[in-house]
């Protein structure tokens, strides 16, 4: 089984402008296809480290002297870098989309087309699963949640059906969601209805809103002069943090400029116009679809 074809592959290693003897950093590790693209271009002297918080990634780590492999929550990426003597870095890459190995997996919950555990957690370590989120969330934070992360149209009647039903038993399962809920869509929606309500799910259970902050703050500081930046996205939340922080160094897009009109921002967007994937990608990979990519230049 192919644990993910890479989204994007050819422009975000374009995107990177790879110096051979650099130092980059792939943030999703995942199947290695982008690890993979990187180290081809990279000299003997070159270095790069890849990150995945998933244990089922260890097994696509190559064995080469110029890949570290961390397993670690990408949040962190610069305190990994500094533990392993790097400060600064040419490149950082990072794909945000749940990989296929992910979605294929019915045990690990994240797909509504398979019977499994309603689980969903990129780190199996960790305490909170989606049964958790939909067993003990109170009814106000679950319509909180399916609106602001699965921009749902009828979240309150979703979060309202939830609590219902989980009064006479758990839901613990991905059928069980299934069932409840497929009832309250249209037919003719019901596919993208489910997506929205594991999307928002699944982005709670691994606070990937938070996570993604946390590491663009970091980026600035650990790129070089002219390092790059490199980012895959796969729903507009997430595009629109991406978007705003290399645009004015905040996540609300507000531009702050001197007394000279130059702007405080420590990245400069490469691309003015947000690059997707070509109609021949998209027929390959059905995955592709709704992806993103931005490249930012540090100044």
């Amino acid at each position: 089984m192919v644990y993910h074809v890479p989204v994007l592959l050819d422009e975000s290693i374009e995107g990177l402008n790879i110096k051979p003897n650099g130092t980059y950093v792939d943030l999703t590790f995942g199947g290695g296809g982008h690890s993979s693209a990187i180290l081809q271009k990279l000299s003997p002297k070159g270095k790069l480290f890849g990150f995945d918080q998933d244990e089922d990634a260890i097994a696509n780590a190559p064995k080469d002297k110029r890949f570290t492999f961390v397993r670690g929550n990408f949040r962190y990426f610069r305190n990994f870098l500094r533990y392993n003597g790097v400060l600064t870095v040419d490149g950082i890459l990072a794909d945000l989309g749940v990989s296929s190995h992910h979605f294929d997996s019915p045990e690990r919950g994240f797909s509504f087309r398979h019977k499994g555990p309603l689980d969903m957690r990129m780190n199996p370590a960790s305490s909170l699963s989606a049964a958790k989120v939909v067993n003990t969330y109170s009814q106000e934070k679950l319509v909180e949640l399916f609106k602001l992360y699965g921009e749902l149209p009828n979240a309150f009647k979703v979060a309202q059906e939830i609590a219902k039903v989980r009064q006479s038993a758990p839901i613990e399962t991905v059928e069980k969601l299934f069932e409840i809920l497929g009832k309250h869509f249209p037919q003719k929606f019901q596919n993208k209805m489910m997506a929205q309500t594991f999307q928002a799910l699944r982005i709670e259970v691994n606070s990937e809103m938070e996570v993604l902050k946390q590491m663009l703050l970091q980026t600035p500081k650990a790129l070089k002069s002219e390092g790059r930046l490199v980012v895959i996205s796969y729903h507009s939340l997430e595009d629109r943090l991406v978007k705003n922080f290399i645009k004015s160094g905040n996540f609300e897009g507000k531009v702050d400029t001197d007394f000279y009109g130059n702007t405080s921002s420590p990245l400069y967007a490469v691309n003015r116009k947000v690059i997707v994937p070509s109609d021949e990608e998209n027929d390959r990979n059905s995955r592709a679809r709704s992806a993103k990519l931005r490249i930012a230049l540090k100044v």
